[in-house]
């Protein structure tokens, strides 16, 4: 099989989660190539996402690796065998792998929740207020960069239809990205999607007891199974996904907690449809 030169974030997960079931059935690389009859190179290609792996093999291994989660294997499976490429491949190449990482994660995403702090998170950012975010990048990016990451960003919007829970802080409302009118029209956006049946949106006022001790910017993006779910974080050089379970509750956990200091829904458009009015 030809070897991937760059494994997408799917492709790497998958290959981590059948490495982490090696690893709990306490086997060496060696000895899952033995059971498969395959070279250890091959067992160490597939678990680093840079060779794929048929469904009869992954089921062979997880039966090996005495993974009796029929759930999780099925979903192994379905990352396995949908090899269908995604509309941000054409990015590819364009815009740093991070980018194309959130596209697939959207993708594939069974809900999301968002706790945003300083920005609006970017599936909610209008055209304007995503530009501004972009032109005030450091190093500066070239204007042919900063409308390509625009279009990818607005495309992503249009390509979301899962649950999304959002919750976020007075500062990212107050926060002035672009001019007045712009976070005018930004802060109306927010009140559009709001009404949406699949978005939950919720305010967190500055006077607001009780979230500094749950504070954190962080994009939680569901699985199939939850053992597949992903947190993506900012990070210097793009976003840096997390997914190891006891990170995973943690996060879990501070959703849980910043979603109950918040304002309830009504309160939260109320909230906003105020600011909207001072702009």
């Amino acid at each position: 099989m030809v070897l991937r030169r760059e494994p997408t974030a799917r492709q790497m997960r998958l290959g981590l989660e059948l490495r982490r079931l090696r690893e709990a059935a306490g086997l060496t690389a060696v000895q899952a190539a033995g059971l498969l009859g395959v070279s250890r190179v091959h067992i160490s290609q597939i678990e680093a996402g840079v060779t794929g792996v048929s469904e009869q093999r992954l089921r062979r291994l997880a039966s090996h690796y005495s993974c009796t989660d029929e759930g999780f294997i099925d979903a192994l499976v379905t990352m396995a065998t949908d090899r269908r490429s995604g509309w941000w491949e054409e990015y590819r190449g364009l815009l740093p792998t991070s980018f194309l990482d959130l596209a697939e994660l959207d993708h594939y995403a069974t809900f999301q929740r968002d706790v945003a702090i300083l920005y609006v998170p970017g599936l909610l950012q209008t055209e304007d207020y995503a530009r501004a975010v972009f032109s005030s990048r450091i190093p500066e990016l070239t204007d042919e960069e900063r409308e390509l990451r625009v279009r990818h960003r607005l495309t992503r919007q249009n390509e979301a239809t899962f649950p999304h829970e959002i919750v976020i802080h007075e500062s990212a409302l107050r926060m002035r990205v672009g001019d007045r009118a712009a976070m005018r029209a930004q802060l109306e956006r927010l009140l559009d999607v709001s009404e949406a049946d699949r978005i939950t949106l919720r305010v967190i006022p500055f006077d607001l007891d009780g979230f500094a001790r749950a504070s954190s910017t962080m994009t939680y993006v569901g699985g199939q199974v939850p053992k597949l779910d992903t947190v993506a974080r900012d990070a210097p050089h793009g976003a840096l996904l997390i997914d190891s379970e006891a990170q995973l509750n943690t996060y879990r956990t501070r959703f849980r907690k910043v979603e109950a200091v918040s304002l309830e829904l009504a309160p939260s458009r109320d909230f906003i449809h105020r600011m909207t009015k001072e702009l």
